[in-house]
């Protein structure tokens, strides 16, 4: 399996709290353990050429993984709609935390913008497990505890999900649909939420555990020919 993990980069070069903790980026470390479990990964960025997302890149990649958050509207149009072709042709997706609001996400979801509550309060979040089994809780026991997160609550404006696998609890008393599957087209999509930048949530080996998992649920092989679109022949004369 080939996995791209993109990330924005824009906190860790402006903010020094968010660089000492991922001093070479978020996309470093989660590559890190992806490559530990066994998978071809590479990176981009939003201010690589093409933010690193070209055909050929997405050609050669089976697993997605997207974290943005400041700068959502500096992604290109175009970069959004070659995404958009390869998740419908099946490549997977694992969006991360902000990456809700990402142009990505919301052409994926259809939604205008994936609208929740949040708050920056270092609550205690408790990751409860909705699925028993499920091959993305593989490894995990009934719950994950993060002592610091950003906080983020419901209504979360998204369509109800494939299958839901997380629900978050904050101690300010909030829940959220945390982990969320997606089918679109052949390409499966896992929106997963914890990962705020100010907080070390990737270098938690809960999460990381869950990130491989999905990163191998999300896992389409390459159909041999596509779905056609648009105007066809009778199939039967």
């Amino acid at each position: 399996m080939k996995i791209t993990v993109w990330n924005e980069f824009a906190h860790e070069k402006s903010d020094p709290a968010v660089k000492a903790i991922y001093p070479d980026g978020i996309h470093a470390v989660i590559a890190a353990f992806l490559r530990d479990a066994g998978y071809e990964v590479r990176t981009a960025t939003l201010d690589d050429p093409e933010c690193g997302l070209t055909d050929e890149v997405l050609d050669d990649t089976d697993v997605l993984f997207w974290w943005g958050h400041m700068r959502h509207g500096d992604v290109p149009d175009s970069v959004v709609n070659r995404v958009y072709k390869h998740v419908i042709g099946g490549m997977g997706m694992v969006v991360l935390h902000s990456g809700h609001a990402s142009k990505i996400f919301q052409k994926l979801m259809g939604t205008p913008s994936g609208e929740l509550k949040w708050r920056e309060s270092g609550d205690r979040e408790i990751l409860w497990v909705i699925e028993q089994g499920h091959p993305i809780t593989r490894g995990i026991g009934e719950k994950i505890i993060l002592e610091h997160e950003e906080t983020y609550g419901e209504h979360f404006l998204v369509p109800q999900p494939d299958e839901l696998v997380f629900i978050s609890w904050f101690t300010g008393g909030e829940v959220f649909r945390s982990g969320c599957v997606y089918k679109r087209g052949r390409g499966k999509i896992f929106y997963f939420r914890p990962g705020h930048e100010s907080v070390p949530t990737y270098h938690n080996p809960e999460v990381q555990k869950v990130l491989v998992n999905a990163a191998a649920y999300v896992y389409t092989p390459k159909a041999e020919a596509p779905y056609q679109y648009g105007w066809v022949k009778p199939t039967v004369e």
